[in-house]
């Protein structure tokens, strides 16, 4: 592989590395929130437990962990997009 390309795929793992940042600060961001929201759901009285406003908290909690994981599945995605970039610039 010559100079350019190396230099090329430098700076595509840059802009990766860029991305995968970013998203740890999206991830750390959906987690507060997801704390928040456990919070609240676990402080309802327990006469509110098991109404619908309980099941939507619930449902909220469920939903921010599965993109708490999608954020993180797509980090480790880049991880190996990131190694086999620098595999193919040796």
């Amino acid at each position: 592989m010559n100079k350019l390309r190396r230099k090329n795929i430098q700076e595509v793992i840059d802009k990766l590395t860029s991305l995968q940042n970013d998203l740890e600060s999206l991830e750390s961001d959906v987690e507060s929130i997801q704390d928040e929201e456990i919070e609240y759901r676990d402080n309802m009285p327990e006469n509110l437990q098991g109404s619908e406003r309980y099941e939507q908290a619930d449902n909220a909690c469920d939903s921010l962990e599965t993109a708490r994981d999608g954020l993180s599945d797509l980090k480790d995605s880049i991880d190996e997009i990131i190694s086999s970039l620098e595999d193919a610039a040796q």
